[in-house]
């Protein structure tokens, strides 16, 4: 039994570890940081959150979330246009790659006048080392690589963790809503973001209850949910043809939403792998972020 689990752990560590996120330099100024919820409503880990740097990349990864948070980024006064972007960082929800797939994203939408806020959304009790991550995903991915290999458009079922860091992205979004007037942000303008496992959250957000649906949202190298709303909000999804992992979502999203006569953008590039992020490579992967921009623009959310 030793033997047959060591590829999949191994899988495991990259899926979560290393190919959910990409490198970034940290910025050095941080936004404002706001608790989602009251002191001591949620039930702890039981373990403290912790902060750890990947061997092959440079990014820092949070693991072991008990309390989430928005970070804020205000774009500069004279430059707003009213839209605000709450961006969902991946990992599995297994850890956070907080910086790659959330501030050093944020930094960049404020250049353009949006109103940047990174979730750091619950997670489930992991080591802190990032050395091995816990038996309860051995089964998923298991799934996942089978589900790739096959190329049968099965739907994953929920992850572990999932519940609650989807609580977590409903309560963002709501937040973020009640505060529009004092952050300077147009309600009506108010879209998530998110790469990998939060991409799945964005999903959940889309075609779940109206009360908590985005104005719009960005799926980067997300899965496959349905069913999808004929009110959904539009999608901009965006993967790399060479991701072991979802090869296939991209297109089945894109699809599932035009089929509900929802608007949907589908950017499928011939390379990137699985969390291809702000990395510079030479790859037209390398542009995603122009190309989310000029969707905005097109939608008329980069207005001032």
């Amino acid at each position: 039994m030793k033997n047959t689990m060591k590829p999949v752990g191994t899988a495991m560590l990259l899926y979560f570890v290393s190919l959910f996120i990409c490198a970034a330099s940290p910025a050095p100024n941080p936004g404002t940081t706001i608790p989602l919820y009251p002191s001591d409503v949620l039930r702890s880990l039981g373990v403290p959150e912790t902060r750890a740097k990947t061997s092959n990349t440079d990014e820092t990864m949070i693991f072991n979330v008990s309390n989430p948070t928005l970070e804020l980024f205000h774009p500069r006064a004279d430059h707003t246009n009213g839209t605000a972007v709450i961006i969902a960082p991946g990992g599995g929800f297994v850890g956070l790659g907080y910086e790659a797939e959330g501030t050093a994203v944020a930094r960049k939408l404020t250049e353009y006048g949006v109103t940047a806020l990174v979730l750091k959304y619950r997670t489930i009790r992991s080591p802190d080392d990032a050395t091995h991550m816990p038996t309860v995903h051995i089964k998923e991915m298991e799934m996942i690589m089978s589900r790739a290999k096959s190329g049968i458009p099965a739907e994953l079922p929920l992850f572990a963790g999932e519940p609650h860091a989807l609580e977590d992205s409903k309560r963002a979004v709501m937040l973020v809503r009640q505060h529009a007037a004092e952050w300077g942000i147009d309600p009506r303008k108010i879209g998530f973001i998110g790469f990998s496992s939060g991409a799945f959250l964005a999903t959940d957000l889309a075609i779940g209850e109206r009360s908590t649906r985005p104005a719009f949202v960005g799926l980067f190298y997300g899965g496959l949910r349905t069913p999808v709303p004929t009110d959904a909000p539009p999608a901009f999804i965006a993967a790399a043809a060479d991701d072991p992992y979802l090869p296939n979502d991209s297109a089945l999203l894109y699809t599932a939403w035009r089929r509900a006569g929802a608007s949907a953008e589908l950017h499928i590039y011939e390379r990137g792998g699985h969390g291809f992020g702000l990395t510079v490579r030479g790859i037209t992967s390398d542009h995603w972020l122009n190309e989310f921009i000029w969707w905005m623009q097109g939608r008329a959310l980069l207005k001032q």
